[in-house]
């Protein structure tokens, strides 16, 4: 822990600015996080919560679930914070890859904001979507484990560490398809893991939703009941 004097002069150094705007002062200033582009849920797919309006959208529909080889989605409910747009991927960007930890605690709180009630009224346990074993390595950290925990705090749920990657590549170059592939082994229990009925599973940016439907199949064989999703950010 840093001492009053030593963050000080930390400050003086090493300005805090905004991540998206570069003001001083705040990691996300006031104006920035008014003016994300948050997701209406009234407005977004009632099946994967993509904000393209209260439809079945492309994202989900039977032929694009069947890639996957699933014929529904494997979550009682999925939702997202904001869209993904320049500001929003930003500010994931700034702390995924520039190292900026601290970003973990807003992200956490409009991730926690947005939260149905009924979600936390069913007691639910928050786990999440963990990084590979090289992007730990080149990082130095799990950006959603860092998340997790803010957001178990805010939230008032407790957080598990329930998921390890299995064999898999990166996914942010692969089409749909690819993805749906490659997302085959992605995720296995952790060792001595006990998962509860009713999991949130947590992730940063949610693309073809191929990612968390992996992990959903892993807790569901693991005995999980209900499940929900929910991003930071919705492609």
């Amino acid at each position: 822990m840093l001492t009053t004097a030593a963050a000080l002069g930390l400050e003086v150094l090493w300005p805090t600015r905004c991540a998206i705007c570069d003001a001083h002062g705040q990691l996300l200033c006031d104006q920035c996080r008014r003016q994300l582009p948050y997701i209406d849920a009234n407005q977004a797919c009632p099946r994967c919560g993509a904000p393209f309006g209260a439809t079945v959208c492309t994202e989900c529909n039977d032929e694009a679930l069947s890639l996957f080889g699933l014929n529904e989605v494997p979550f009682q409910q999925m939702t997202s914070a904001v869209a993904l747009t320049d500001h929003s991927r930003r500010l994931v960007t700034v702390f995924k890859d520039s190292g900026e930890q601290r970003l973990a605690a807003p992200l956490a709180r409009i991730m926690a904001d947005c939260t149905p009630p009924a979600w936390v009224a069913a007691g639910a346990a928050v786990t999440f979507v963990p990084a590979t074993r090289r992007a730990r390595l080149e990082r130095g950290f799990d950006h959603m484990e860092l998340v997790t925990a803010a957001y178990s705090d805010a939230a008032g749920l407790p957080a598990l560490h329930l998921l390890e990657v299995g064999a898999s590549h990166d996914q942010r170059q692969l089409g749909r398809r690819q993805r749906a592939a490659n997302m085959a082994q992605r995720f296995a229990l952790r060792a001595g893991a006990e998962v509860p009925e009713t999991v949130i599973v947590l992730d940063d940016v949610a693309t073809t939703g191929a990612t968390l439907f992996a992990a959903a199949q892993t807790l569901r064989a693991a005995g999980a009941k209900t499940l929900y999703a929910l991003t930071f950010a919705r492609a």
